[in-house]
């Protein structure tokens, strides 16, 4: 199709590479880490921009677009700021990647894409600055279309609901509706059941990927005392943290927990592979979710090249902070879909 797409707060390309799969170009990606470079660019086979959006000028990527490209401008701003646990914060106006929505409206005007999308945390809703965002975009003769979607009615296997924005200069544009009913939900049995066991710490020899964290004896005792979808409140109380003994520490219940086979897991987070961040206990195994696992969880396929320098800290970083690839599919086979039927018209 003659379009391509510029994807802005790209990390390692799951939005980008979902893209693709659905048949868009990837004319490049934007951010500030430059860790996730390799990954990007060899999943996605587009350039990756290194650079701070705030002092990026989005003039020197105008001239790829050439005048007969539908151009799509797709983006999910660091969503940090708009989490609930930022919302609690007294200092949330403070952050300010607040302001990183409002360089979203600077890409778009200055390159004027036919069609934009953004993908951010429900929260974000709730916000000004979206609403403000929408007021703007809307001015500039954009339809717009958005809706908080719960990620398996898409076939994504996590307890996950994200905001989704879509915006067309070309005419009506939709949310893409959903692929799964409650009975197809794909569940962590269906993600990861088949992957070999691990003791934690392990690493396994037919995948470097399927690596795990190690867990000192206090943990395992814990894990061993916790059954799939229970909580700390079960365990006998000299093996809780002393956090969890105080009355301001009992509304986290699902920390330290397990998973259930037959369920979807828990949001994937950059902290997925620390037995002590949610609920990432493996269902049977007596250890936290290996790195292999929460890139499973999160859709990105078994070839997917995360880099040359596998750690736990930084790619799970990259992937805990993607956008899950099969959104990314889902929401390009929709603009696919809009951008064909604006031509056949």
């Amino acid at each position: 199709m003659n379009a391509l797409a510029l994807d802005i707060f790209c990390g390692i390309g799951g939005l980008s590479y979902g893209l693709k799969q659905a048949g868009l170009n990837i004319l490049a990606g934007l951010d500030c880490d430059d860790s996730c470079s390799i990954a990007f660019e060899r999943n996605c086979g587009a350039k990756f921009i290194s650079a701070d959006i705030a002092q990026y000028d989005f003039k020197d990527v105008h001239s790829y677009f050439q005048r007969d490209l539908v151009k799509i401008l797709v983006g999910c701003p660091p969503c940090q700021p708009f989490s609930s646990h930022t919302f609690k914060s007294k200092n949330k106006m403070n952050d300010g990647r607040w302001n990183l929505i409002r360089y979203f409206v600077d890409a778009i005007d200055i390159l004027e894409p036919e069609v934009i999308s953004m993908e951010n945390v429900r929260g974000i809703i709730k916000t000004d600055v979206f609403s403000d965002f929408v007021e703007h975009v809307r001015s500039r003769g954009y339809q717009i279309d958005f809706e908080v979607v719960y990620c398996p009615d898409f076939g994504i296997p996590q307890n996950r609901s994200r905001l989704v924005l879509v915006g067309s200069r070309l005419g009506d544009i939709r949310v893409p509706a959903k692929t799964h009913c409650k009975e197809q939900y794909v569940n962590v049995r269906d993600a990861i059941k088949e992957l070999p066991d691990l003791k934690a710490g392990e690493t396994s020899d037919e995948d470097i990927l399927h690596r795990c964290r190690n867990l000192n004896s206090v943990n395992l005792t814990r894990i061993r005392h916790s059954k799939p979808n229970g909580t700390w409140r079960e365990w006998r109380k000299d093996l809780l943290p002393p956090c969890y003994r105080k009355t301001s520490g009992k509304t986290y219940p699902s920390v330290y927990g397990r998973m259930s086979w037959n369920e979807v897991a828990p949001t994937i987070t950059t902290q997925f592979y620390n037995y002590g961040s949610g609920r990432f206990g493996h269902p049977e195994q007596d250890r936290a979710l290996s790195i292999r696992e929460g890139a499973l969880l999160q859709t990105f396929p078994r070839f997917f090249d995360f880099g040359d320098h596998i750690t736990l800290s930084t790619t799970g970083r990259h992937i805990g902070n993607a956008v899950p690839p099969r959104l990314g599919y889902v929401i390009g086979k929709e603009i696919m879909k809009h951008v064909r039927n604006y031509y056949a018209d």
